[in-house]
């Protein structure tokens, strides 16, 4: 009996994937449940388990882009697993061809003279040439009797100055679908919203005393870190409660507004930038905040996340800080309408009660769509998020650490 295995959906509003890399070679015996393939979606990179033991027959090369529910392989589970395991077929390979290594060596052809052209170009070729600023004698022309043809001239790279005895190589490699997605999504914020920046600075010396004082219980008790991001978020939740504008985006003619804070978490990780979800911020703890960032920050890095768990923030937080970020302008997560920035923290003199004091300080960035959020509403945010981020004991805790902390 053959099986044809078929695209299954990795989410509602996915309609096609693109084959990222065959973890299997044609002909191979693969075992049920076996990782076969990776595939590539608009929104994450997924494994693709073989659905039954058997030899697989692949249908499509990587790099294809596939619709969902198309057959990608057909695998046959009337045949028996080889003798000896996965090294049977190997050795059966290798056995078949060593007699080509006993044939006599053909004669050597002789060596083509490469051609290159004397000034020789199309019309067209001339063209491109001339925008690009190349001189012809410095192209290979493939045209008949060395003439640089058109796609000669696209191909040609202005000369990069005097000669180079060092390495000039190149790489052209085709980028995944996530990529091209996520490069798209960029383009359109840029140009479909009214994006605009607006920044502040927070004393981070109160969260490190809290942190000094109480990390090494709260992780004993808890089992995960006290970090910086269970701060950032319930501080983010509190800002959007008092700003619900921060807390929308457009539809259309209509901005819709949520009473609940779904926060997306920039996360690194292999296939590039993911965005996890924490779904209902504002009834989480700190130790509920930290727990479920340590969930999505380990699924994301390896390549377990899913689609569901990356759609439906209503607001995103970056921290380029991680990556030694002074300052930026982070870019909108469509559709949402806003996102926290936050960056590295830096010893920095600062005026404290009529004096100079050295302090932990650290540059954080809102990124807004000014066309349902004003200036007044963006600067009284990150006012908000910096008021309780200097004053966590009064504005996150109401005045009981401990019991915050659940200690």
């Amino acid at each position: 009996m053959v099986l044809e295995m078929k695209v299954p959906s990795p989410g509602e509003s996915i309609t096609e994937v693109e084959i990222a890399e065959w973890l299997v070679e044609d002909g191979d015996y693969v075992e049920k449940d076996q990782a076969i393939a990776e595939v590539d979606s608009d929104k994450a990179t997924l494994e693709l388990p073989a659905e039954a033991s058997g030899i697989i027959t692949l249908k499509a090369e990587e790099g294809d882009a596939v619709a969902v529910g198309a057959i990608v392989c057909l695998i046959d589970t009337s045949a028996e697993k080889p003798a000896g395991g996965d090294d049977a077929p190997k050795e059966e390979k290798v056995a078949k061809e060593e007699p080509k290594k006993e044939a006599a060596p053909a004669e050597k052809a002789p060596e083509k003279k490469e051609t290159y052209a004397t000034g020789t170009a199309s019309p067209a070729a001339k063209k491109v040439l001339a925008e690009k600023g190349v001189d012809t004698k410095e192209v290979k022309g493939t045209g008949k009797d060395g003439r640089i043809t058109k796609d000669d001239a696209v191909k040609a790279t202005p000369s990069m100055g005097t000669p180079s005895t060092g390495s000039r190589g190149t790489e052209r490699k085709k980028l995944s679908m996530l990529r091209r997605k996520v490069a798209e999504r960029l383009v359109s914020v840029k140009n479909e919203t009214a994006m605009l920046t607006t920044f502040n600075e927070v004393d981070m010396n109160p969260i490190f005393e809290l942190r000094k004082q109480y990390k090494e219980e709260f992780k004993s008790k808890h089992g995960v870190g006290l970090g910086f991001m269970s701060f950032f978020t319930l501080a983010v939740v509190r800002a959007l409660k008092m700003y619900p504008s921060v807390n929308s985006m457009i539809d259309g003619k209509e901005m819709i507004s949520y009473d609940f804070c779904d926060i997306s978490i920039a996360v690194s990780g292999p296939k590039g930038l993911m965005v996890p979800v924490i779904r209902n911020a504002e009834n989480l703890s700190f130790r509920g905040v930290e727990a479920e960032v340590k969930r999505l920050a380990i699924r994301a890095r390896e390549g377990e996340i899913t689609v569901d768990e990356m759609t439906g923030g209503t607001f995103t937080i970056t921290n380029g800080g991680v990556f030694g970020s002074m300052l930026s302008t982070p870019i909108i997560n469509p559709p949402q309408s806003a996102i926290l920035g936050m960056h590295n923290i830096v010893e920095r003199p600062i005026a404290r009660d009529g004096a100079i004091a050295i302090a932990p300080i650290m540059y954080v960035a809102l990124s807004y769509d000014h066309r349902i959020i004003d200036g007044k509403e963006s600067v009284g945010f990150l006012v908000a998020i910096k008021e309780a981020l200097e004053s966590p004991e009064e504005l996150l805790m109401d005045g009981n650490v401990k019991k915050a902390l659940e200690l």
